[in-house]
């Protein structure tokens, strides 16, 4: 009789330790799952500042364009229509860095409700093995 009580319990530890395996399969995926869906958004937040970027930059080259222009042509009107698209381009340029840095500033990475998951799994399985 105390061979089928150990083999039973062998048994239960046996469950137990497949039932924490597959959990802790279930909590990677889990946190794999989570981390993809926030770096998707970020690398989306991290193009806007470099599309922001490169716009700085082609406004910095017409605002230089600009300064060419007018020290050549000094007070013919070309250099006007120059600075002010170099303007344009460089404020459309500053707001998409702006608006795109403040996001990235407020993405979370952290994979929260896995943390929960674990913290839960633990409990639970400090419970069984009281």
């Amino acid at each position: 009789m105390e061979r089928q009580e150990q083999r039973s319990l062998g048994e239960l530890f046996g469950d137990l330790t497949r039932s924490l395996t597959t959990l802790v399969r279930q909590e990677i995926d889990l946190a794999r799952t989570e981390m993809t869906t926030r770096a998707s958004r970020m690398s989306m937040d991290a193009a806007m500042v470099g599309v922001g970027g490169a716009l700085l930059y082609a406004g910095l080259i017409g605002l230089l364009a600009a300064v060419i222009l007018v020290l050549i042509e000094f007070g013919v009107p070309a250099w006007v229509a120059t600075l002010i698209v170099a303007l344009v381009v460089g404020l459309a340029g500053g707001a998409l860095v702006a608006s795109g840095r403040d996001r990235l500033k407020k993405a979370d990475l952290v994979p929260r409700r896995t943390i929960e998951t674990v913290h839960d799994d633990a409990e639970w399985a400090k419970e069984r093995f009281q």
